[in-house]
């Protein structure tokens, strides 16, 4: 008589699921329940939660059997978290045991924590998990119903939503099938901000370079005096931002998944704005930890990470923002694995000039010294500098100016603008078949070959390099900047103006 069964199930791993074969094998000799496998503390309860889910919904639980039940987890290697398997051991015990008829369950996988009373909890990275299943030719993914419209944005798999153990085993019995979840709407929102473009009063030339930041994707650091309107501004730039796309609410809701910050929400239907406080640590903002998770950067995924107050920010987690904003994706190396987490985002940083804040403040009178002064503006490096594309300073806003109405068409204008630059380039993109959404995401080499110069934009832009200590890096991220100016101006070829324009907001490199 054959006492064993396999099914499968999922291991979480990052933002990226991994499969896992589920063996179950039953022995004669006294009763025992073992999980192997390197299973953590809560898959080793498992074998609590399975006994009773089983007992209380009138099946016959493994503390029950007088023989020794063994569950193992394939492959042995790989650590396994969470209590996503419960379902996958409940059924493979009862395959096993012959209490249920048996089915073919190569084309199947199972997921989902069991209560005690053998309902279906919903677990995280769902979304992940029907990708792995799609991608290695799975039919079937079972999993509990809170997950389904999550799961169901996947097409191309069968999505089967359970409620219960006793749900599932009268559908693999075929005596009550249970409906396919249909695939959902992906319609995105683009409503989901706290301060509109429209309710700042001046700062027309910092709004300007909001709107070039928010049509190329490109980052901004602002840098002005106490109460001048740099964090609304910040937060204003979500208003502008175009609404994701339907590849973008799948990339924004994986890493919200696998992180379990849905928090009760099917997908993500918007673009993110995290602003972690600057005493944050490394890893909360970088991504990893003991069981590597999404930090702050991914979470900002094609979206805005706002530093406010940059310099008070640790020294070693602002220098580890360099590989992620040239990259956009970031490694987190351990002893058995990397893991690479996705973080293209638009960093939105603020600060002021000095400690007091009242450097060339026309108004206030600065009390820093020259070496303070020097000291708190050199806490943001000159490489981490260089990957910043605006830098604009924002001055102290005049009263008359915040005695004035707020103008909603020219906020309504702006943003018309930046989803007509991100059309421009999606065609420019799509033509040459290339699988980024932003001037920002070029590399140097498509630079090269996608941007087109005017004969006096050549001139202007060789006087410049002669002139000015520009790295090669900044070369082209002006060249970037440039062409999402002539974007938004739906102008076929780089001119001179969108030359200069692109230049006088690299204060650095004017310096």
């Amino acid at each position: 008589m054959k006492n064993f069964s396999k099914v499968y199930s999922a291991e979480l791993e990052g933002i990226d699921a991994k499969l896992i074969e589920v063996e179950t094998d039953i022995n004669v000799g006294l009763h025992s329940f073992n999980i192997v496998g390197l299973a953590d503390k809560a898959l080793n309860e498992a074998k609590e939660r399975v006994s009773s889910a089983l007992k209380n919904s009138g099946i016959k639980p493994p503390t029950k059997e007088n023989r020794r039940i063994t569950i193992n987890l394939a492959p042995a290697d790989v650590k396994k978290n969470g209590s996503q398997y419960d379902l996958a051991i409940a059924l493979g015990y009862l395959l096993a045991t012959k209490q249920i008829k048996e089915f073919d369950a190569s084309d199947k996988i199972f997921i989902g924590e069991l209560s005690l009373d053998g309902m279906l909890r919903p677990v995280n990275g769902s979304l992940s998990i029907t990708q792995l299943a799609k991608k290695s030719g799975f039919k079937f993914l079972f999993l509990p119903r809170q997950n389904a419209v999550e799961a169901a944005i996947i097409e191309g798999i069968n999505i089967i939503p359970v409620n219960n153990i006793l749900e599932i085993i009268d559908h693999l019995e075929d005596r009550n099938l249970i409906g396919i979840q249909n695939i959902t709407n992906l319609e995105s929102v683009g409503e989901n901000y706290a301060v509109h473009i429209s309710e700042i009063k001046g700062q027309e030339s910092a709004k300007r370079a909001l709107m070039i930041a928010a049509a190329g994707g490109h980052n901004v650091l602002m840098s002005g005096p106490p109460g001048s309107g740099k964090t609304m501004l910040a937060q204003a730039m979500l208003s502008i931002l175009p609404p994701p796309n339907a590849e973008e609410i799948i990339e924004i809701t994986k890493i919200y998944s696998a992180a379990g910050f849905l928090s009760g929400k099917t997908f993500v239907n918007f673009r993110p704005f995290r602003s972690p406080h600057h005493s944050a640590s490394p890893v909360s903002v970088i991504g990893g930890g003991a069981n590597p998770r999404p930090g702050e950067i991914s979470l900002a995924h094609r979206g805005v990470l706002f530093l406010d107050e940059i310099p008070e920010f640790r020294r070693d987690l602002l220098e580890s923002l360099r590989q992620p904003l040239e990259s956009g994706t970031v490694c987190v190396s351990r002893a058995k694995n990397v893991l690479v987490f996705p973080a293209r985002f638009s960093l939105v940083a603020a600060m002021n000039p000095c400690p007091c804040g009242y450097f060339n403040d026309p108004e206030h009178v600065c009390r820093c010294s020259a070496y303070e002064v020097f000291r708190y503006q050199k806490k943001i490096s000159g490489p981490l500098l260089d990957r910043i594309d605006i830098q604009i300073e924002v001055p102290r806003i005049k009263i008359e100016n915040l005695r004035k109405q707020k103008n909603d068409d020219s906020a309504r204008n702006i943003k018309n603008k930046v989803i007509g630059a991100r059309k421009v380039q999606e065609k420019r993109f799509s033509g040459a078949k290339l699988k980024i959404f932003t001037n920002s995401e070029m590399s140097s080499k498509q630079t090269d070959e996608l941007i087109n110069l005017s004969a006096e934009a050549e001139d202007f832009l060789k006087n410049i390099l002669e002139k000015s200590f520009i790295s090669a890096r900044g070369y082209y991220r002006i060249l970037k900047i440039a062409q999402t100016i002539a974007d938004l101006e739906n102008c076929d070829i780089v001119k001179a103006e969108h030359l200069a324009e692109a230049f006088q907001y690299r204060l650095k490199d004017k310096e």
